[in-house]
């Protein structure tokens, strides 16, 4: 009995210690903690992520905006709610939870400037996701207890942007602890992390001038009046390498050249403006392009449009269909839901600037890998340009002063393709060069710059005059389909007189995103809208106010 019983105390014994074992087990060392995390490291992977957020929208912007073809016959096939999963689970259990975490320990720590490059990160965010779903989750969208929030007003949700901005403005100025973070963005220099801060500010309130007139000119007449926007060297971008593996660096679209040709179609209805639109060549399509043929199919087999007539509507309009000229530039029309056939040796590509691929000086090859600036390229997320004409619309729509606006117009131009050359030799200097010289660039520059100045001194009002505008700055938004998006909206459909879809009826224009459906799923608090043509807060341009119905 003694024997047994003493057995027993021994099993027991053993019982409890496994027990006290595996609780320790059950710990996750992988699993990042408030005690364990590394501000740092944190930081880091929210600044990658964030580049990743903003390429991901803006994807969709450049469709929608031309800048890209857009695949599908119908916008209703195109933006489906499954599509946008990624941007919201990578916004909210990713980039904001992450930021969350950074917030608590850079306020336990006195960590101030990785508070400010964390908050300027969550302004953004939050302010996109309102652009492109309107309401959304916020002020419940964090809290680990409740897995059903509520949504959040936008307006309420640009005001929390706001306040946001000027925390992140302090801690740039703050006494901080030692150890500054690795800044992928700005390399330290917290100064610019201001004029960010302010630009951002400006991008903001110019969409609130649309409901809040008043309130958005005091706000902007305040910015200018401190005139601490991005300027020249300011910009706020996110740089590649040219790394393909070990690990991988490269801007995400040069993927095509590493898989020698493919991928995006370029927009048709883009590429005419870049070289039929104005009667000449865009000073800077040979940097956003890249043609690997100089010279257009004529057989049907490689380019099934080349032997079809443009549909009706087309006609009527005069749109351009199939290819913009006969000099090489393959893409496809908007809306455009045709196969996929093996052409990528022969489309059009991305050029040098923005993705570090290849400039076009004629040389009508494939792409390959390693061509060009290798992929280091840029997300160019804020540009100082973007400032030129922000002031340049709020100087017309706002302050009535079209002379005004159009110096502003003219200084966003020429800032834009000095960039744009500049950024062309330091990725393929031997092909920009060998092709134009700087001084013949900057010639065609002024002749551009002429051309469009006279558009504007001859049009007949100031809804002319910010089509011009509008227009100049959609050609200098190339790669930025955030900001194209917003202008559209914005300016109630300018650059006006769109290329419609190949359909005669193609679908509603999305005013806003549908709600993904894992949040649809997953939230017993969601309400999916009624269709694309839902707003959000500061659109409040009439649904079918456009040109041509396309809006």
């Amino acid at each position: 009995m003694k024997r047994r019983i003493y057995s027993l105390f021994i099993a027991l014994s053993l019982l409890v210690v496994s027990a006290c074992d595996l609780d320790e087990l059950l710990v996750d060392p992988n699993v990042v903690t408030p005690d364990t995390a590394d501000p740092n490291l944190l930081l880091n992977n929210v600044q990658l992520g964030f580049a990743g957020h903003f390429s991901g929208t803006s994807f969709y912007g450049e469709r929608l905006t031309r800048i890209m073809s857009q695949p599908n016959n119908l916008y209703e096939q195109a933006y489906v709610p499954v599509n946008f999963n990624g941007i919201w689970t990578g916004s909210y259990s990713g980039l904001l939870n992450d930021i969350k975490l950074i917030e608590q320990l850079g306020e336990e720590r006195n960590l101030q400037r990785h508070l400010g490059m964390a908050r300027f990160f969550k302004a953004y965010i939050l302010v996109n996701l309102v652009d492109w779903f309107g309401d959304v989750p916020f002020s419940e969208a964090l809290d680990p207890s409740n897995f059903h929030p509520n949504y959040d007003s936008g307006a309420s949700i640009y005001a929390a942007a706001l306040s946001i901005l000027d925390q992140a403005a302090g801690n740039f100025t703050a006494a901080t602890a030692p150890g500054a973070p690795q800044d992928l963005y700005y390399n330290g220099n917290w100064a610019r992390w201001i004029k960010a801060i302010n630009t951002m500010k400006l991008k903001i309130h110019m969409n609130l001038r649309l409901i809040d007139q008043a309130g958005s000119t005091s706000a902007i007449n305040a910015l200018i009046a401190t005139n601490d926007f991005i300027g020249a060297g300011d910009d706020f971008v996110f740089r590649y390498g040219t790394n393909f593996t070990d690990p991988a660096a490269q801007h995400p679209r040069y993927s095509q050249y590493n898989n020698r040709g493919g991928g995006d179609y370029q927009s048709t209805w883009f590429m005419w403006h870049l070289t039929e639109a104005k009667g000449f060549d865009d000073p800077r399509v040979r940097y956003y392009l890249y043609r690997q043929r100089t010279q257009i199919t004529t057989d049907p087999d490689e380019l099934r449009c080349i032997s079809e007539i443009a549909p009706a509507h087309y006609l009527a309009g005069g749109w351009p269909f199939c290819t913009p000229n006969d000099r090489g530039y393959w893409g496809r029309d908007h809306l455009n839901a045709e196969g996929i056939p093996p052409d990528g040796p022969l489309r059009t590509m991305w050029g040098v600037y923005p993705i570090g691929g290849r400039f076009d000086n004629d040389a009508g090859a494939t792409v390959a890998p390693g061509q060009g600036g290798g992929g280091a390229g840029i997300q160019p997320i804020l540009m100082h340009w973007f400032v030129d004409f922000m002031l340049a619309e709020f100087a017309l729509e706002v302050q009535g002063n079209a002379a005004l606006a159009g110096e502003r117009m003219e200084q966003g131009i020429r800032k834009n393709m000095a960039y744009v050359r500049e950024f062309g030799e330091s990725m393929d200097g031997g092909a920009v060069s060998g092709w134009q010289s700087r001084a013949a660039f900057n010639a065609d520059v002024d002749d551009y710059v002429g051309y469009v100045n006279g558009v504007y001194a001859a049009a007949a009002s100031n809804d002319r005059r910010l089509n011009v505008i509008a227009r100049e700055y959609w050609l200098a938004l190339f790669g930025n389909g955030n900001e194209a998006y917003n202008l559209y909206r914005r300016t109630n459909g300018k650059p006006d007189n769109m290329q419609p879809g190949l359909l005669e009826s193609f679908g509603t224009f999305p005013r806003t995103l549908l709600y993904p459906n894992n949040h649809m799923v997953t939230n017993v608090n969601a309400v999916q809208k009624s269709g694309l043509g839902v707003t959000t807060f500061w659109d409040n341009n009439p649904a079918g106010s456009f040109p041509n119905g396309i809006y």
